[in-house]
């Protein structure tokens, strides 16, 4: 069996971090949480992820921010990662106003767990 895939989850809710950590260990998925998206870049630089679950309201650097940043490494494939938007949807952004930013798909809390499910397996296994 391939080694477990990797998610990185850019949450400030220490409530969603603790509840999306079991759904994805359902699946196997190993997962790791930072709390805003600095810290999304500066362990970029350090590991490798398969995916990216972005909360776009966050302290530090926004999930937007982040996601353009991201978008603009030198390195080809983390430049690529699937990067799925976690939103209460605070400011009313559209799927293309996501797309423009970069986003590969987004979720609307409050999180429904078999969507977030289906929506990451989308991404890592297409």
């Amino acid at each position: 069996m391939s080694d477990a895939k990797k998610v990185l989850v850019a949450e400030d809710s220490s409530v969603i971090i603790n509840l999306t950590r079991n759904v994805l260990s359902f699946e196997n998925f190993s997962m790791t949480a930072v709390k805003n998206g600095k810290q999304v870049l500066d362990l970029l630089e350090k590991e490798d992820f398969d995916l990216i679950l972005m909360d776009i309201n966050m302290p530090v650097m926004d999930g937007i921010v982040c996601t353009k940043a991201v978008r603009n490494l030198s390195d080809p494939v983390k430049s690529k990662i699937p990067i799925i938007a976690i939103t209460g949807n605070y400011k009313n952004f559209t799927l293309d106003d996501f797309k423009k930013a970069g986003l590969d798909d987004y979720i609307q809390k409050p999180l429904d767990y078999d969507l977030l499910l289906s929506t990451v397996k989308k991404h890592i296994y297409k």
